[in-house]
């Protein structure tokens, strides 16, 4: 699920929208660039794709430890972008480190009760702005000034509502500003690595499988694994390991495949990082008693011109896709 409001404002699109996912991950910048005619239904195009090394320590966790050796990625990761591309309204999105951002959801009656507003009358939500910053503040432990913040309220109707909050440390999102900036990018919107792989597997779905079949898609990241069982479109469950209610993997795992049979698993992310937890994709094929299918963007769009790049048919490239994914779609 990704948030409808960004931490920064998308330009306006155009007659045909051009998008750039940018993922810094610990050892190289990823980018996916795709397009797509703003009336639909269109096709989606893979314009361009490019991996670019980081130099050693350049990242430390979440943190950019070397701005200029990221900085001199990105340039170069955007140095062979087609004219095509460049001569229109780029909209570039970077994610954040899943371990860099909070996220909760708080019952909308809450907030409004705090705020003295009412739960519904769409000019009244500002007003409880005051009330989700102070609740950002209990559950990061941070003053509202360390952090960035976007937040929405769900469509759910009445007494079900509720507001999901999204946070990070403001340091994080300055560094990558910041970054692009020295490498002469303007970012249009970040997005949390989750939900980017997420929007990305559900794409997949929406191609690949038959309409209402349940599904689990997982992505592998430096800090874990996560999981979220599909239903009719819908977050049934979500799964993160570790996490203090799993035992193993394989416990967490149990919990999405709790239910009614699964016909496939669609999997994203660093799935080298399986091998530090002894676990390989038949193992997840066997506990889930599904099919795997590892996320390969090169099926999605049809390219429009030679793309060579390995990240094509990488489930790692499941980040820079649903970014590029969110500036074409929205």
């Amino acid at each position: 699920m990704a948030l409808k409001r960004s931490w920064l404002q998308a330009v306006q699109p155009g007659a045909q929208r051009f998008a750039a996912g940018i993922d810094v991950g610990p050892q190289a910048v990823r980018l996916i660039v795709l397009s797509q005619r703003a009336r639909p239904p269109a096709a989606l195009h893979i314009e361009y794709v490019s991996t670019v090394p980081l130099v050693a320590g350049a990242m430390a966790g979440a943190e950019i430890a070397d701005r200029h050796a990221v900085a001199r990625a990105l340039r170069d990761a955007f140095a062979g972008l087609p004219h095509a591309c460049a001569t229109r309204a780029l909209r570039c999105a970077m994610a954040l480190p899943a371990s860099a951002t909070l996220t909760a959801t708080v019952p909308l009656a809450r907030l409004a009760a705090q705020s003295g507003c009412a739960q519904d009358g769409g000019h009244q939500l500002a007003e409880l702005e005051p009330a989700v910053m102070s609740e950002v503040e209990r559950i990061a432990g941070l003053e509202r000034h360390a952090l960035a913040v976007d937040w929405y309220v769900d469509e759910a109707p009445s007494p079900v509502r509720s507001v999901t909050i999204a946070a990070t440390a403001r340091q994080h999102l300055e560094a990558r500003i910041e970054c692009a900036a020295i490498a002469g990018i303007s970012l249009t919107a970040i997005d949390g690595e989750p939900h980017a792989a997420l929007r990305a597997m559900r794409y997949t779905a929406s191609y690949e499988l038959d309409p209402h079949e349940p599904y689990v898609a997982l992505w592998i990241g430096m800090d874990g694994v996560y999981g979220w069982r599909i239903v009719d479109d819908g977050i049934a469950r979500e799964m993160r390991y570790p996490a203090p209610e799993h035992t193993d993997l394989a416990d967490a795992l149990r919990d999405l495949a709790h239910g009614p049979e699964l016909d496939c698993a669609l999997l994203s992310g660093e799935v080298d990082l399986l091998d530090g937890v002894g676990f390989t994709i038949a193992d997840i094929a066997d506990v889930l008693g599904c099919t795997v299918l590892p996320f390969e963007c090169a099926a999605l769009g049809g390219l429009e011109r030679a793309l060579t790049d390995p990240l094509l048919h990488e489930p790692s490239g499941a980040v820079a896709f649903g970014l590029a994914l969110r500036g074409v779609l929205e």
